[in-house]
């Protein structure tokens, strides 16, 4: 899995398989949804994050209740 944050279009992007892109819906506006050849999915992309972000300079990564922070 990897987490994009992109500040020059302001989008963070979830890459959950390393796989091609059959097709793309946006279920709500701003959120896209990336889906695989077997129709599961593949990426999470959300346009504007800071504006959806209370601290777009940092990530908190928790993995089995184990939280590890990641600052910019």
């Amino acid at each position: 899995m990897k987490v994009i944050y992109d500040p020059q279009t302001d989008s963070l992007t979830i890459i959950l398989r390393d796989v091609p892109v059959k097709e793309s819906d946006e279920i709500r506006d701003g959120l896209i949804v990336d889906y695989g050849d077997d129709d599961r999915i593949v990426a999470i992309e959300m346009l504007d994050a800071s504006e959806n972000a209370t601290d777009s300079s940092a990530l908190l990564y928790e993995i089995k209740g184990q939280a590890m922070p990641i600052t910019a």
